[in-house]
Formats: C-alpha cells, sequence, structure tokens
C-alpha cells in the first residue's frame, strides 16, 4: 500500500452542528500519525469515521486498503482501536483476558495460550499474568489494553488518548511501546492532548480547530511556524517591568502577574546580551531571564486561538473503550 490511510472531505455534524468540515488525510504505512486539538476539535469523531463506528455525513476514506463504507468488514480486521479508558475485564487475569480476545480473533485454543504469552512477555507482563486485572495498576491495565487489540496482528492501530491519565514513567513505557510498533511496520494514527507526546512518537502531526486541519507537517515544519527563539526576562518589581515593556514595543510575550516580558531573538549570546543592555541598561532591573525555543506547545496555542476559525488547509499530509 503506498497509503496506510486515506481520507478526502470528510464531514460530519450531530444535530445540526458541524464537528468535521472537510478533512483531507494521506498516512503511509509503518509510520505514526498524531491529531492533535482541544476537546471537542473532533480527534475522537475523526477515529471513530476511520474505524468504522460512525458513518461520515460526506466524504471518502480508505483504510488499510479498504473503502470504510464498501468494505466495512473488511477494515475492521486489518485495524485495532484503543480508546480512552481501558477496555478489558477486570474479573479476569491478564492471561485470561488476552487468551479471550486470541479465540474471539479465531484462533484455536494452542494458538490463542501461545498468542497470549508472546503479548504478555512482549508487555512486559510475564509475572502479572497470573493475577486478576483488577489488581494492576493504570499503567500495567493500559498495557494488557494495548496487547489486547495487537491479538490479531492489525495493520492499523488507532490509539484514541492513550495515555490520559497515566503517570509520567506509565506514559513513557507505552511510548516505547508505539514506537516499537511502527518499527515492526504497524501503522499508529494517535490522538492525544500531550504535545510533548506528538513531539516524541510522530513521523506527521496535524492539528484539528473547530472542525479542519489547521496545520499539518513534521514537529519541525509546524515550530518553523512560530517565532524561533525567545528571550523571556524576569523583573524585579512592577515598576521594572513597566519600564522595561515600555522599552520593548516589540515584546511577544507579557505577564503582569509574574512580571515576565518574551522577546524575539535568534539566540546568539551577542543578541541576547544587546537585548538585556536595552532592557535593563543600569543591569539591576532583571531578576533572572531564560531562553526558550519554539514548541509545539506554541504551535497549538497559536493555531487554537480563541477567535475566527483557521483558514482550511486542503493540503493533505505527506509521506510521512472498545476494541475493532
Amino acid at each position: 500500500m503506498s497509503t496506510a490511510i486515506e481520507a478526502t472531505g470528510l464531514t460530519k455534524s450531530y444535530r445540526a452542528v458541524p464537528v468535521l468540515r472537510g478533512i483531507d488525510l494521506r498516512i503511509p504505512p509503518g509510520t505514526v500519525f498524531a491529531l492533535l486539538g482541544p476537546n471537542g476539535a473532533g480527534k475522537t469523531t475523526t477515529v471513530r469515521i476511520l474505524a468504522t463506528l460512525t458513518e461520515p455525513d460526506a466524504g471518502t476514506a480508505a483504510v488499510a486498503g479498504y473503502d470504510i463504507r464498501a468494505e466495512r468488514s473488511r477494515v475492521r480486521r486489518a485495524i485495532s482501536l484503543t480508546g480512552q479508558f481501558a477496555a478489558v475485564d477486570e474479573g479476569q487475569t491478564g492471561a485470561e483476558n488476552l487468551r479471550m480476545m486470541a479465540r474471539l480473533a479465531g484462533l484455536g485454543r494452542a494458538a490463542a495460550r501461545a498468542r497470549a504469552g508472546e503479548l504478555l512477555a512482549r508487555f512486559g507482563l510475564s509475572e502479572a499474568a497470573g493475577r486478576l486485572v483488577r489488581t494492576y495498576s493504570g499503567g500495567m491495565r493500559r498495557r494488557v489494553d494495548l496487547a489486547a487489540g495487537l491479538v490479531g496482528e492489525p495493520e492499523v492501530i488507532f490509539l484514541d488518548e492513550p495515555t490520559t491519565g497515566l503517570d509520567p514513567r506509565s506514559r513513557r513505557e507505552l511510548w516505547d511501546i508505539v514506537s516499537d510498533l511502527a518499527a515492526r511496520g504497524t501503522t499508529v494514527f494517535l490522538t492525544t492532548q500531550y504535545l510533548e507526546e506528538a513531539d516524541r512518537l510522530a513521523d506527521r502531526v496535524a492539528v484539528l480547530h473547530d472542525g479542519v486541519i489547521a496545520a499539518q507537517g513534521t514537529a519541525a515544519e509546524l515550530k518553523s511556524r512560530v517565532p524561533g527563539d525567545r528571550l523571556d526576562l524576569t523583573l524585579t518589581t512592577s515598576d521594572a517591568y513597566l519600564r522595561a515593556a515600555a522599552r520593548a514595543p516589540h515584546a511577544t510575550h507579557h505577564d503582569p502577574a509574574t512580571r515576565t516580558l518574551g522577546l524575539p531573538t535568534d539566540g546568539t549570546a551577542r543578541h541576547v546580551r544587546a537585548l538585556l543592555d536595552e532592557l535593563d541598561p543600569g543591569g539591576t532591573e532583571v531578576a533572572r531571564f531564560a531562553l526558550r525555543t519554539a514548541t509545539l506547545d506554541d504551535v497549538f496555542l497559536s493555531l487554537t486561538a480563541p477567535g475566527p476559525a483557521v483558514a482550511h488547509e486542503r493540503t493533505t499530509t505527506e509521506e510521512a473503550p472498545t476494541h475493532v
């Protein structure tokens, strides 16, 4: 396949309220694609349409080479969907959950046991295999949930905010699993509100806002849309802050509560010194400073700021609790 997921002009409304207003996607096999967006942007609706759980009002899409309308059963055999909350039977052990899923996928008893053992080892759950899932930590439940979705070796896996509620260690463990999936050739479609997550994992990123794709590209390409380095100055007093602000009409960030000003800079030592001399000629009013580069947080905030809807980018991506 040249594309694992391809969609053109997907739209969806609920009770005359538009949720998606024309979504175009093109995602190559074996890559991680991250869809970002604020709550209510349409991320889960997009996933549900591509996973054949919701019918679009208009537009076309194919997943794993199969049309989501005409070949729904084939799409479902080729994918896995892991929702925002673990969908496992807490009254069974981890091994029993995976054996059950393997049997439902059509494997014989011996094959199901072997597949469950393989996945338990792969996800670091072998020692906990005989324990009831209700005794698992949140990260362990998430891992067995994801393992259950991989029983049938799907070509495409949809992960809808998979690390919601996990502690930092569990989140990083799940990141390693996602990276391993892509390395093995699985296409991963990830929705997330953790910008660091998308920055670390995704080959391509799209920002969904007000039902349209506001921007898409690699993380580096999206960051280039935001002014590069910024020098953040924290002033000693409110009066010092006001004086510095008056000297810096070119400041791009103002926070009177913390007495912080942000100024664009090329990041060189020469330019940083020049800015400090310009705003604090006596060398007594700047308490501290920090140099920061553009992040996906900056991109996200700039693209999803309140106000008129961002113009729809028609350019498609280039190369780049239910199990279905």
